[in-house]
């Protein structure tokens, strides 16, 4: 039988911070598109429960589903970008 491991994202140090100021902030376009780029970059990993736990938190805090941030962040990345100055042209899923 296989085990399972947490593992230690990458980006987890960075991500955390991101997280956390999405805790404390507001459900702006930029903020709505950080919690869709981490739910996808976080959907299937095997580890950090703590940032998918927030992650959860604030889809509730912000009364959303996960269906609804991404029809909103897909509304808002059609609209403009919403990464202006912050190296828009990155791709930065994974």
């Amino acid at each position: 039988m296989a085990e399972n491991k947490d593992q230690q994202h990458p980006l987890w140090n960075n991500d955390r911070q991101v997280v956390d100021t999405l805790l404390n902030g507001e459900p702006t376009d930029y903020n709505l598109a950080e919690l869709a780029r981490l739910r996808m970059r976080y959907n299937g990993f095997p580890g950090a429960r703590d940032i998918k736990s927030d992650l959860d938190n604030i889809l509730k805090k912000w009364q959303l589903t996960e269906e609804m941030l991404f029809e909103k962040t897909r509304q808002i990345h059609e609209i403009g970008q919403v990464y202006k100055g912050r190296g828009a042209k990155r791709d930065d899923w994974s």
